[in-house]
């Protein structure tokens, strides 16, 4: 993957789009590269090394492993956020990134990360919310997951995932339902059917409670 060098990154207007980097030290900042990424792409592989940390700017980027037979399963589904994060303290890497689309990334020296949060608290703090927000989301998830009908994980996001009883997708809804774990054709036939009897309402990306 070809790499663009840091001066090209508008850090004021990355700041204000991504919660994530607020607080990112500009010594770190410049020694970022930006990575652009095509769909199907290796952001790493299994058993490497790791040498840097990644955050996904744009597109979705899957972390991988296959079970003995060879069946894919889905651990994390990143967009817009830090990529692999268990990876700042693992000697190699567990599973394979691959890119579910187009998009580019962040790419940061895990030195320079590690001694970042070593020596700056506010980034230090910055980075245990993020992991905190990770927690909660992953909570979350597991608990929807154990649910039983696609019509109850369906609501359960809304309320968990959303705000005033509203969320906004960002990502298509055949993603969506990979993430419910159901299939797009369960997911479309409960939202038809949720919406018939008045339970919620669809209006583009924004699926709300009635």
């Amino acid at each position: 993957m070809a790499e663009r060098v840091s001066a090209s990154i508008d850090w004021a207007a990355l700041r204000a789009g991504h919660r994530s980097l607020a607080h990112l030290p500009a010594a770190l900042g410049q020694s970022a590269r930006r990575v652009p990424f095509a769909q199907g792409d290796h952001l790493f592989r299994l058993g490497e090394r790791p040498g840097v940390i990644l955050y996904v700017l744009s597109g979705e980027v899957h972390l991988l492993r296959r079970s003995r037979d060879g069946v894919e399963i889905i651990l994390q589904r990143s967009r817009m956020g830090f990529l692999a994060e268990a990876s700042l303290e693992a000697e190699r890497y567990h599973c394979d990134a691959i890119a579910a689309t187009p998009g580019e990334a962040l790419r940061f020296p895990l030195r320079g990360f590690r001694a970042a949060l070593a020596h700056d608290a506010a980034f230090r703090n910055g980075w245990m919310a993020h992991l905190s927000r990770e927690v909660r989301r992953l909570r979350a998830q597991c608990e929807r997951l154990n649910l039983r009908s696609a019509a109850d994980r369906i609501l359960h996001y809304i309320e968990s995932e959303g705000s005033g009883g509203a969320v906004v997708l960002t990502h298509t809804k055949k993603a969506w339902a990979a993430e419910l774990g159901l299939s797009h054709e369960a997911l479309y036939r409960t939202l038809r059917r949720l919406r018939h009897q008045g339970t919620i309402l669809v209006d583009g990306a924004r699926v709300s409670r009635k």
